[in-house]
């Protein structure tokens, strides 16, 4: 997914899992959502079992990364949840970021609200459009991203909201006890407040904005503390395996969100580490050292060749350099190792597509039609997948595609005016042919509406598509 040019940090879709940054205006670069498979995973593998200890299906719950330099997280309506890379990064291990996670599921436990505003502020209709824009970030197109994430209103209004006290206290105790539940440690939790007890005495404006919308003081620390430390988990270690992938984490945010020169010199060639060696990788990449990042990125596969990120990042920086042939078959590893990512696949589509092989173009179908059954609201998967149709002459299922990305992005009139182009060329009582009406009345619109629009242009002259709108489920204007 090549839209960002290496002037804008060459953040990209597969990379930062390589995942996708928006390509957003400089005033809304800040606040945006990033997709990555790779720090996705981890976060959920972790947090998968203090869910279930609180009774909540992990897969119901969204976990949105959000490319935002401030400490914040947040927790609402809908199960969804939002980590800043800045909190991530003040985390000093696993545990830590484990026990936030925790504090926010127990918000979503208990159904807690945001109050100071929250009715006035529509908070359900900015958490859906938040989480179309996590899915609109990987589509690769600014605009629609813009208008779903960037427009602040939603940021803005998150920072004015908080819980009350009382709320705070019951997530602290649902999150000791679902991670004791789980056999596991509450200390990271205690840790992270801690760290930032100081935070109280600061003014509204000097907080940190995770503690101006959860208020910390030091009761609650210490009643928090009493029964974490009763847990005979509490001196709990985290794994190795589980402090490498936390390392691996922080080196990739740092390597994709600082500039090439700050990561390294944070990362200098006297570490050898393994995420010091991914981090420089991505660094030399982004600088534009092509063939230094190709060598690196292969002595990594040389270590681990199952991992499928490395292969993807291979994939990556082929793609980027306008060598889609040669990415490929980096992208093909990738999903052979990991074939339940939908991201991965839409790597892959892409670069079978921009390969302008036209042989390849059913494959290029096959790889994006399973993406978008792997993740159906995904606009990337179907804005490419429309491409594809276009190329391959099948207009009725490309209008369809394009009408499944609008109405991914919650643009619905632009949703609905594709679907009933794609009706009127689709087989009648196909699969594709009742998708598009599932959109179309979706919109609101009934069977009577669609028979008044297919009486009034059946009395058109032939070849002539009438400017027709469904509006609040009736037709507008005049045959």
């Amino acid at each position: 997914m090549s839209w960002l040019k290496r002037s804008v940090s060459r953040i990209t879709g597969v990379a930062v899992a390589v995942a996708a940054l928006l390509a957003l205006p400089a005033h809304a670069h800040a606040q945006s959502i990033i997709r990555d498979t790779e720090i996705e995973g981890i976060i959920h593998d972790w947090s998968a079992p203090v869910f279930r200890a609180m009774g909540l299906e992990p897969d119901e719950i969204t976990i949105l990364l959000v490319n935002d330099p401030s400490l914040n997280a947040f927790a609402t309506r809908g199960r969804i949840m939002g980590l800043n890379t800045g909190l991530i990064l003040e985390t000093d291990n696993p545990n830590q970021l484990l026990g936030v996670i925790a504090h926010e599921g127990g918000h979503i436990r208990n159904r807690h609200t945001l109050r100071d505003g929250v009715q006035q502020a529509g908070m359900q209709p900015f958490l859906m459009t938040m989480a179309l824009g996590a899915l609109a970030a990987v589509a690769g197109a600014p605009d629609a991203a813009a208008m779903l994430v960037a427009s602040s209103q939603y940021f803005g209004t998150l920072g004015a909201l908080r819980y009350m006290q009382s709320q705070e206290g019951e997530a602290d105790i649902t999150a000791a006890r679902a991670l004791e539940a789980a056999g596991l440690s509450g200390r990271g939790l205690v840790e992270f407040f801690e760290n930032f007890r100081s935070q109280e005495v600061f003014s509204e404006a000097r907080r940190f904005p995770y503690f101006r919308s959860h208020p910390l003081s030091s009761r609650r620390i210490e009643n928090l503390r009493r029964p974490v430390e009763a847990s005979p988990y509490y001196d709990q270690v985290d794994s190795p395996e589980h402090m490498a992938q936390h390392a691996l984490i922080i080196a990739k945010i740092h390597a994709f969100m600082d500039h090439p020169g700050i990561t390294l010199r944070k990362y200098p060639e006297s570490d050898t580490s393994l995420p010091a060696r991914y981090a420089r990788t991505i660094a030399w990449f982004r600088d534009g050292q092509t063939d230094r990042a190709l060598a690196a990125i292969d002595a990594l596969i040389e270590e681990q060749p199952e991992n499928p990120f490395f292969w993807e990042l291979k994939g990556q920086i082929f793609f980027e350099e306008g060598r889609p042939v040669e990415a490929i078959e980096a992208h093909q590893r990738s999903v052979d190792l990991m074939p339940d990512a939908p991201l991965l696949r839409i790597n892959l589509g892409h670069a079978l597509l921009e390969s302008r092989n036209n042989d390849l173009l059913e494959r290029a179908v096959s790889e994006l039609k399973q993406a978008t059954v792997l993740e159906h609201d995904n606009p990337m998967a179907w804005r490419l997948l429309g491409q594809a149709y276009s190329q391959l002459g099948r207009e009725g299922e490309a209008r369809l595609a394009s009408a499944e990305y609008y109405f991914a992005v919650g643009r619905t009139d632009q949703a609905t005016q594709f679907a009933l182009r794609a009706r009127d060329m689709l087989e009648p009582g196909s699969m594709e042919w009742r998708r598009a009406m599932d959109i179309i009345l979706a919109s609101g619109a009934t069977m009577d509406d669609l028979r008044v629009l297919d009486e009034s242009t059946a009395r058109r002259p032939t070849g002539v598509l009438p400017p027709q709108r469904l509006n609040q489920g009736r037709p507008s204007g005049t045959p």
